[in-house]
């Protein structure tokens, strides 16, 4: 008896309220089987539709796809990693949020001093993390790859729907509550630990208060910044 050569196709079923919906719930499916997996390694086939769908209006469609795995495989060991930062940290997020299935688009902008991924999409809670902790560590991998080798490196910086904005701005936010705490009671006062990079937010936010000071103690992850007046609110 004779045995198949290679992997025969993986099919899953999924819906959605258009076509292009559909389609993607099942590639997410996919993606976190055979992570790289390209639309071109896939055959769609829609099982059911109803009104409105086809037009791009919300309705009901159920699509099958089936992948060609042994296709996939050859592309992965073809694979190469780009040589350009930006598209190496594109492909590291794009990756990522396709093996945690959140459905998101990637762009890349880079300036003569930043490199920067914006992620968008409609929930993108489990991608940023408690306390950022999640994106945090995505923006850590892709700045140390992104110019691994090179002398000139740039800062390489991960956002999802805005939320590096809002967190500065609740840092902010929590540092100035922390002066006028310092200088009601006339005593230092801490701030709870946080990373290296929220920890420069707010030394570069204060640094042009002449009533206080910041500096930080403890170790990591626990290390925190203390606020000292130096006058008497």
């Amino acid at each position: 008896m004779s045995t198949p050569a290679g992997d025969p196709p993986v099919r899953v079923e999924a819906d959605g309220g258009t076509l292009g919906a559909a389609k993607w719930a099942a590639m997410k499916q996919l993606e976190q089987r055979y992570p790289g997996l390209d639309v071109e390694h896939v055959d769609f086939e829609v099982l059911e539709e109803r009104p409105g769908a086809a037009d791009g209006e919300e309705g009901y469609v159920r699509v099958a796809a089936e992948a060609d795995v042994d296709s996939w495989r050859s592309a992965e060991k073809e694979f190469s990693w780009p040589d350009e930062p930006g598209e190496r940290v594109r492909e590291i997020v794009r990756r990522t949020i396709s093996y945690l299935g959140v459905r998101a688009s990637v762009d890349v902008e880079e300036t003569a001093e930043e490199l920067r991924a914006n992620i968008s999409g409609p929930d993108l809670g489990l991608l940023i993390g408690k306390h950022g902790q999640t994106i945090d560590s995505l923006q850590f991998l892709c700045g140390q790859a992104a110019f691994r080798g090179s002398e000139n490196r740039k800062h390489v910086v991960i956002d999802a729907g805005g939320y590096r904005e809002r967190r500065e701005g609740m840092l902010q936010r929590q540092a100035d509550r922390a002066v006028a705490d310092a200088l009601r009671y006339g005593r230092a006062v801490e701030l709870d630990s946080m990373a290296a990079a929220e920890r420069k937010v707010v030394h570069m936010y204060l640094q042009d208060r002449p009533e206080v000071e910041t500096h930080s103690e403890g170790d990591e992850p626990f290390r925190r910044i203390v606020i000292t007046p130096l006058r008497s609110g």
